[in-house]
């Protein structure tokens, strides 16, 4: 069985739409492998202009499929009254009616990570920084240097590498950056893995064709899926062989601003 992973949605029901009738149907498994899990790595909320219809998807997954969810940033701003950038009037608009809603109920104790087996699901990154909201976990940021910063601490792959080994877990997965990246730790270091896309011509997609790029869970690894939004939205599949970068690709549309 395997896990199903996102993130950043950003209030684009049409783009989480278009991934879970593809998860759904017949082709997937044959070309993949069968769902147990679907793990949400956060920010479902801000920016895009649908996150009631959003909302609802996520709940109607929830009914289908195991689903575990993860706090992100813009989940954790939204909740605490946090102002942060990205979202025209009409976004600001629709999320602030959601106020009160049955549907916010999936936020309730949601955590800031979950560990499966060797692997870490987190929005940001590893570290234990403490309660200041730009060190919590869903406001971590991978770059090449570490240190505090007005969008969040930003950690380097070495330090979460050595979140990882001290915890005993090998593989990190998240999102936030909306950029796809993979760091492998190798006998000769750590090593940026280039993620080559290739056309799946024989997988089936609603609308549109898929792309992959599959990584084998061979060695220590950090995984950064990019954004479930927009006219190419990003997912990934993991066993408990290959993690696999997935792409689906469709025609021209009026995509919610990220």
């Amino acid at each position: 069985m395997g896990t199903v992973i996102f993130s950043d949605v950003h209030a684009d029901a049409e783009a989480l739409s278009l991934v879970a009738a593809y998860i759904r149907g017949p082709s997937f498994p044959i070309y993949f492998g069968p769902v147990d899990t679907l793990v949400n790595l956060g920010d479902l909320l801000h920016r895009g202009n649908c996150p009631e219809t959003t909302l609802e998807i996520i709940h109607d997954l929830a009914r289908g499929f195991r689903l575990v969810s993860v706090m992100g940033n813009h989940d954790h701003a939204f909740l605490n009254g946090v102002p942060v950038s990205g979202s025209d009037g009409m976004s600001a608009y629709r999320h602030e009616q959601l106020r009160g809603s049955p549907l916010l109920d999936i936020f309730s104790e949601m955590p800031m990570e979950w560990v499966n087996r060797s692997m870490l699901f987190v929005h940001g990154g590893p570290l234990d920084l403490g309660t200041q909201t730009l060190r919590l976990k869903c406001w971590q940021r991978l770059s090449h240097t570490a240190g505090d910063s007005f969008t969040g601490y930003h950690y380097t792959a070495p330090m979460a590498f050595d979140a990882l080994e001290k915890r005993g877990l090998f593989f990190m997965v998240c999102g936030h950056q909306h950029t796809h990246i993979c760091c492998r730790k190798t006998m000769d270091g750590i090593r940026e893995h280039l993620i080559r896309f290739e056309r799946d011509k024989d997988a089936v997609v609603p609308v549109g064709e898929t792309e992959v790029a599959r990584i084998p869970l061979d060695i220590p690894t950090l995984f950064r899926i990019g954004g479930c939004h927009g006219d190419r939205p990003e997912f990934a599949y993991a066993d408990d062989t290959t993690f696999t970068y997935i792409r689906l690709t469709r025609g021209t549309r009026h995509s919610s601003s990220i």
